[in-house]
């Protein structure tokens, strides 16, 4: 059997990091002692991969040494990285005495046919982990590996688990910061969100969890988002926000109903210029209040940002944003919301079983609601044909209704080509 995996130059090697390599070599023989040997199904691939690719050798990131290169002909761990990707995979050899062969599980994977993971002592019905020391430890939840059969929130038909690897990743982002703003009642009252980035996934799953407590509440509260020019009609489209508004003429248009009473300002793009031009619409408005500016994300990917990331972020990368540096004399200050450390105070707050019954409850409607919001799902099967996937991402760029699941397997009848969510 042969083994074929995805790469990608590092950057340090000279070469054109988005050029997409298959690298064919061999499957291992033996398996070493606590370890697994997965089949890798299929795989998510979005705009959160195209971040883990341009931030693989950053030294606050380090999203290259999560999977080694394989060692090939022109191709080594020195020159090139493997982009982690969220997938769903089989176990069909294990040496590990509570892991077991013919296990599904889901988890941050590689994309590759085969993926042979060590395996921590520390194993329950619901996941098991796999050890990275030479990685900081608030990058755990990578290293979780759920094992379907004890997933509350499995379902086997394969087209949710299509949105599982596309929407999962970035969805418990959203939801504990809606719970996070919740607990403040929305900051004293606030009768307004803006958020940026708002044909993001991370952005757009806020949008939806918002209206949902409206709902629940009976509130008013207006949910505006802000985008580029080109997203404006697809963000417009999902109908999960009361006014959408293109990032050149926002601060125009944002005015009457949308800009009056207090607002929480939501940055998911991570783009300093465009946080210090709300800062300035709301200082010269006067009639209407910015209480709170959150640091949410990271969406805009450039060498600029990549460059003051390292340097500045907060604990982990799982929730953070840039913006704050650039403002220093801002009022109010930039918030960064990190889902761990909330997490940590629900578990102080809330018992395992109502927080499962809590995400359960989040999660099922989600699959439900989501297949209305226009995002079309491709199904791309082969090495040769994701390689090209790629590329055409490349040359294009992904657009917000774009949603792809990858497999380096050759495409079946159950695969499937193409669907619409």
């Amino acid at each position: 059997m042969k083994n074929f995996i995805l790469c990608h130059p590092r950057a340090s090697s000279g070469q054109d990091p988005n050029q997409a390599i298959i690298v064919k070599c061999d499957i291992p023989q033996t398996i070493p002692i606590d370890h697994v040997l997965l089949e890798v199904d299929r795989f998510g691939f979005s705009a959160n991969n195209v971040t883990y690719q341009a931030l693989g050798e950053t030294s606050h990131f380090r999203y290259f040494d999560f999977h080694h290169a394989p060692e090939a002909a022109g191709v080594s761990s020195k020159t090139h990285g493997v982009t982690p990707v969220w997938g769903f995979g089989t176990i069909i050899k294990s040496t590990h005495s509570k892991v077991h062969a013919g296990e599904r599980v889901y988890g941050y994977l590689a994309p590759a046919r085969y993926l042979l993971l060590p395996v921590s002592p520390e194993v329950n019905k619901y996941a098991f982990f796999v050890p990275r020391p030479h990685l900081p430890p608030d990058r755990r939840p990578y290293n979780q590996v759920t094992r379907c059969a004890g997933d509350p929130l499995y379902d086997p038909s394969p087209i949710v688990e299509d949105l599982t690897m596309l929407y999962r990743p970035l969805f418990w982002t959203s939801f504990w910061c809606e719970d996070w703003l919740n607990s403040s009642n929305y900051k004293g009252g606030s009768t307004q969100i803006l958020l940026s980035s708002a044909s993001s996934k991370t952005a757009f799953c806020l949008a939806y969890l918002i209206r949902r407590r409206n709902s629940l509440q009976g509130s008013s509260r207006r949910i505006i988002g802000l985008t580029s020019t080109k997203n404006l009609d697809f963000t417009k489209h999902l109908a999960l926000y009361d006014d959408v508004f293109d990032y050149e003429s926002f601060d125009t248009s944002l005015v009457g109903d949308c800009a009056r009473g207090n607002c929480i300002y939501v940055d998911v793009a991570g783009n300093d210029a465009l946080n210090a031009r709300v800062r300035n619409h709301f200082r010269a408005r006067g009639h209407s209040e910015l209480i709170a500016c959150i640091a949410l994300g990271l969406t805009n990917v450039s060498p600029s940002t990549v460059n003051s990331s390292s340097a500045n972020w907060g604990k982990n990368d799982f929730s953070v944003g840039a913006g704050s540096e650039a403002l220093p004399e801002a009022n109010p200050q930039v918030e960064h919301f990190f889902m761990p450390e909330w997490l940590a105070i629900r578990k102080q707050q809330l018992s395992v079983s109502a927080i499962t019954q809590m995400q359960k409850e989040a999660w099922t409607k989600l699959m439900s609601g989501c297949r209305s919001w226009g995002v079309s799902l491709r199904r791309v099967c082969g090495p040769n044909q994701v390689k090209a996937a790629y590329e055409e991402i490349v040359k294009r760029g992904l657009a917000p209704g774009d949603a792809f699941v990858w497999s380096l397997w050759e495409e079946t009848a159950e695969t499937g080509s193409k669907a619409k969510l």
